[in-house]
Parts: structure tokens; sequence; C-alpha cells
């Protein structure tokens, strides 16, 4: 095993002093800040490239350098397929949900999902919001940044994420998690600087592309894979990411709130493409140091230790510090984030629907009694994810996030497509589907782990959404009661020439590649 060097004395320096500068900022950004100037969806000024970066730093943190540089390092770009495929999805976005989102004037999409099912429905969504922030927000990220801290430290999983949670709340109590929004494009493109040095300098150590493409398998440079191949077969691929795609790219809050927030559609849809364009990066900038990383150091036992087994034997002193810094800090934003999104998440939609003479004092006790309760169970599940065995880091969290795509895509196409779609069809799915979506994941990654008769969990994934929308269908036909709820509105305006033009060429661009990486 290649054993990543201790960090040295300027490595400590610029660690600490990173956190300090930090902290330094957002403290003065809170004496700042006047009362009232940050609003939810910024009244909707945000502009396309605002949208495009933010929707991409959203989805392309630590979390996910870890895990990618782990897959390029076991099967190549074959995983680049979770980025490159993206596309189709964000494209839906554009053209199908964003105008029905930004026609309804809506600023959660529970709020939307209420106008077309009514209140018990944007209920419902609330405790299923809370129970995906838990899940792919805070235990995978922890999880992600457990294994950071446990590689450079040598310190158990749940001793990783105590310590992760609890950088978290010392910067929220001393105004420092402000420092970290505050920072936060900034230190995404310190990451892509960093990702893209590690790649150069890996690609001039392994003797360029034509260097890197004798070390490493021939099928490594493939974006479909056969369907016997255990990892990434393209059946599974091909039917089973739409379902997290439609949920993550359209249906999750986090990613779509850039969008809510545009100027108008013309910007959203120029946002959502410029997502897609800084997509095609992922491949470059993250599973590229894998591969790099398997030329360099075939004899690394585990591939989640890629990325910074790389950054420990390639880049000098000081430039080690600084990128543990960077990728702490930006796991910390993230944790903060998601606790203070379940906070808000309970207290406004759910604890304040039942006390609703509730003052301010008891709001924020509440809210701080379910951080508290957020952060324990965070840590447990963090711990059960540490268990799965058979699956690599990004396997792990596609495997997690397969399960709790399927009732919420279910939903949100049937809701949109279908307008004979009952509410007590789309509160089955998101109740009765929820528990059979995740009690299969649990059966899968905990219970009967490894068992031989379980497909692909990407096709697991496909037939339960298959499973949920026949149910679906099955209630609504059945179902004889008035739909009392309004219709969702939708804009109507068509796109102008520079989106076709952007959505033509990007689309040109991503056949050209798949095309391009099958030919091998």
């Amino acid at each position: 095993m290649i054993h990543a060097r201790f960090l040295g004395s300027l490595d400590w320096v610029i660690l600490i002093a990173y956190f300090i500068i930090l902290l330094a900022i957002g403290i003065w950004a809170s004496t700042k800040r006047k009362k009232g100037s940050s609003l939810f969806l910024a009244e909707h000024s945000l502009r396309w490239h605002h949208i495009g970066f933010s929707m991409w730093g959203t989805n392309v943190g630590p979390s996910m350098l870890i895990a990618s540089a782990s897959a390029g390092f076991t099967t190549g770009i074959v995983s680049g397929n979770y980025a490159w495929y993206a596309f189709v999805f964000i494209f839906l976005l554009a053209f199908v949900f964003a105008p029905r989102y930004l026609g309804s004037n809506v600023s959660t999409l529970p709020e939307f999902m209420g106008l077309r099912f009514g209140q018990q429905t944007r209920n419902i969504l609330a405790w299923y919001t809370i129970v995906t922030v838990l899940i792919s927000w805070l235990a995978l990220t922890l999880f992600a940044g457990g294994i950071l801290i446990r590689q450079v430290f040598s310190i158990p999983m749940w001793a990783s994420a105590c310590i992760l949670l609890a950088i978290s709340a010392f910067f929220t109590m001393l105004g420092g998690l402000k420092a970290v929004a505050y920072t936060n494009v900034y230190q995404m493109i310190l990451l892509i600087v960093v990702s893209a040095t590690l790649t150069i300098v890996g690609l001039s150590k392994v003797g360029g592309i034509s260097g890197l493409t004798a070390a490493v398998p021939a099928n490594y440079w493939n974006l479909f894979q056969p369907n016997d191949d255990p990892a990434f077969p393209w059946l599974p691929i091909l039917l089973g990411y739409p379902i997290m795609g439609v949920w993550f790219w359209c249906t999750d809050q986090s990613m779509v709130q850039p969008v809510l927030a545009a100027k108008n559609l013309n910007e959203g849809q120029k946002g959502a493409n410029f997502t897609g364009w800084l997509k095609i990066l992922d491949v470059a900038l993250y599973i590229l140091p894998g591969i790099i990383c398997l030329a360099l150091y075939p004899s690394l036992q585990n591939p989640d230790e890629a990325y910074m087994t790389m950054v420990t034997n390639l880049f000098p002193v000081g430039m080690v510090g600084l990128v543990l810094a960077v990728l702490t800090a930006a796991l910390v934003s993230t944790i903060g984030s998601a606790l203070n999104a379940l906070s808000t998440v309970f207290t406004m939609d759910i604890y304040v629907k039942n006390h609703p003479k509730a003052t301010p004092e008891q709001l924020i006790r509440v809210g701080q009694q379910v951080t508290i309760v957020g952060a324990i169970l965070s840590v447990l599940i963090c711990i059960a994810i540490d268990s799965i065995k058979g699956l690599n880091l990004f396997n792990i969290f596609q495997s997690v996030l397969g399960f709790i795509a399927p009732p919420m895509a279910a939903v949100f196409l049937f809701g949109v497509f279908w307008k004979r779609c009952t509410t007590r069809a789309a509160n089955m799915a998101l109740t009765w589907g929820t528990v059979f979506s995740i009690g299969t994941g649990i059966l899968y990654l905990f219970v009967l782990n490894g068992a031989s008769f379980w497909p692909h969990f990407m096709m697991l994934s496909f037939w339960i959404f298959i499973i949920i929308g026949v149910a679906m269908v099955a209630v609504s036909l059945l179902d004889k009661s008035e739909q009392q709820v309004s219709y969702m509105q939708k804009l109507v305006e068509p796109a102008s020439r520079g989106v076709k033009l952007a959505w033509t060429l990007l689309i040109i661009v991503m056949i050209g590649l798949y095309i391009f990486f099958n030919g091998h």
C-alpha cells in the first residue's frame, strides 16, 4: 500500500491559517450584512453564469471528487456516464420543469407539488426532504470526509465524522459558517485549479496521454461496458441512471434552487445549458486523476485513497496542506448547510404547522434541538454506510442515491405529464413507495449484502420506479374522488435563438464524446 506521507510543518501552518482567515472573513461579513438583505430567491436576479456555476458547484463538491477518483482507479471513465449522461436530464429541467416552476412562481419544490396535489402532499414532501437531507447531504458527506480524515490521521470513521460535525458546529457558533458560504465560489475555483494541476502533473509524470493509455487496461477508455461487467454494465446505466437523473437534476431543491431564482426563463435555460458544458470537465478533473493514480501507483490497496495518494506524492509540502484545507472547509460548508436546511424544513414546514403560536425563542430552541438530533442520526447512518462491503466509495454514493430517487422521480414525472394522476396516488408513492424503496435499499446494502439473486443496483432502482409507477396508475384509475387542486401554470414563451443554438451545440458535442469513447 502507498502510505500518504505525514503533513509537514508548512502544511500545518497553511491548514490552520486557512481556517483562521475564513473565520475572520465570516465575522467581518456577519457585521456588514444588513438585516433582510439575503432573500431566498435573490429577488429572481440570477443570470445564466450564476446559475451554471452554482448548480455545478453544488454537484461537484469534495465528496464527489474523492469518490470519482476512486471510480477512475478501479474502472476507468465508465463512471463518467454519471456526469455526461446528465445533460439529458438537465435538458429536461430546462424545457419541461423550469417553465412550470417559474410559471407557478414557487419558492420550493414541495410548494410546487402542493399546487398540483394539495397541502397534504406538500407536508409529506417536507418529511421526504428531511430524509434525503439526512442521507444524501449529511451522512454521505460525513462518510467521504471521514475517509479523508481517516487517511491522513488514521482514526476510526465515527471519530472522523464527529470531528467534522464539531468543526461545523464551531464555525456556526462563531459565525464562521458564513465565511465558508461567503468564499464558496473561490473554494470551488481553487478546487478546480488544484485538480487540473494534479491532472497535468500526473500526466507529465506518467509520460503523457500515450504513456497513460499504455499503462492502464484498454477498456478504461470505454463509456459503455459489456452487460456482464460487475461494476458498470451498460443496460443498468441506460435504464437506471434516468431515475436518479430526474430526481437529482429536476426535483432536488438544492440543485434546482438557482433555476428558481433565475431572472427569467431564458436565463434559466441558458444557465442549465452552461451546467451541461461544465459537467464535461468532470471526467478530466475528477476521474482522470484516479486513472493516473493506477498508472503511477498500481499497488494501492484502497481505491478510495487514490486522490489523496496523488496529492501527497506529487505535490510539494505546503500545497498538501492547502488541498486538505480546501477539501475540509468545503466539507464543513456542505455539512453546516445541510444541518441548517434540516433544521429549517422541520421547524418552518412541520413544527409551525402544529404550533402556529410558537414564539421566535421556541422556534430557535426547536431548531437547535433538531440540529443536534440530525447530527446524531447522520453519524449513525454514516457508520452504517461504512459497514457496506463489496462497493467502492463511488458505487456506495450512487447506490444509496438510487434507492432515494424512485418515489420522487415518479411523483414529479406523473404529476407533470399525466393530468389524471390523483393526490391519493402521489401520497401513496411518497409514503409507501418511499418505505418500499428505502427498505429494499437496506436489504440490498446491509441485510442481504452480496446475495447472488440481486440485480445491479441501478437496475434495481429502475424496477422500483416501474413498480411505484404501475401502482400510481392503478390507484389513479380506481380513485373516484374529485381533484380539488389547481394545476400549475406554465410559461409558454418560446426559447430564444441563443438558447436553441447553445443546446444544439451541447447535444452534438455530447453525442460526439460518446461515439469517440466507445470506439476502442
